[in-house]
């Protein structure tokens, strides 16, 4: 009996193998983008955040689940737009004390130190897109902690292709934020205002 799970559990495996792509699907040739309009994959789509924790090392957490959309037209890039809402309470870290502090409700009516519990979802919409080759500078505004400030990515073309029937663009991108100015100063400056954040976006249509 044994054998013949081992052996339907093989085959299976086999057939599934056979079925992947030789190569990877996605492409960095900017001509695989597909014009169109496209939903945010929530499972490969990642937001790194880093501070300078005390001056000793840098401390990285992440966002993810994020939804929204992106409309791109590759004949004019410069028309781009991009929408995208970042669930804050799903903040990931390595330190289960950590994440619960960032989201632990304030005391006797105080502010809370971070974000609080159960705190709004981050948004971020595009206001300007200034293409050039395979970068691109996007102006948009970011609304954090029920706070809205301009914000500039710089952003770069990572690969298009088709996968599962279904068109697929990635995106990295980078930007640097002071979170006092969103209203989450606790720490500064033994933990640094600044943050830096690194952005893995993945959109399918």
């Amino acid at each position: 009996m044994r054998f013949a799970y081992l052996a339907a559990f093989a085959l299976a495996s086999t057939a599934v193998v056979a079925q992947m792509p030789k190569a990877p699907p996605g492409s960095a040739d900017p001509a695989a983008v597909v014009a169109g309009s496209y939903t945010v994959d929530p499972h490969h789509t990642l937001i790194e955040w880093t501070v300078n924790h005390l001056g000793f090392t840098p401390y990285f957490g992440l966002f993810g689940e994020t939804s929204g959309t992106l409309t791109i037209d590759p004949a004019k890039p410069d028309a781009a737009k991009v929408d995208v809402t970042i669930p804050v309470s799903k903040v990931l870290t390595t330190s289960p004390d950590l994440t619960a502090h960032l989201l632990r409700a304030p005391k006797d009516g105080a502010k809370a130190d971070f974000f609080g519990a159960n705190p709004p979802d981050a948004h971020f919409v595009s206001t300007k897109v200034t293409a050039k080759g395979q970068t691109a500078q996007i102006d948009g505004n970011l609304t954090l902690n029920g706070v809205t400030k301009p914000v500039t990515l710089e952003a770069k073309f990572f690969g298009a292709g088709k996968m599962m029937g279904k068109d697929n663009i990635g995106f990295t991108a980078k930007t640097t934020i002071r979170r006092s100015e969103f209203g989450v100063g606790f720490g500064v400056p033994l933990v640094s205002d600044e943050v830096k954040l690194k952005i893995s976006a993945a959109f399918v249509k």
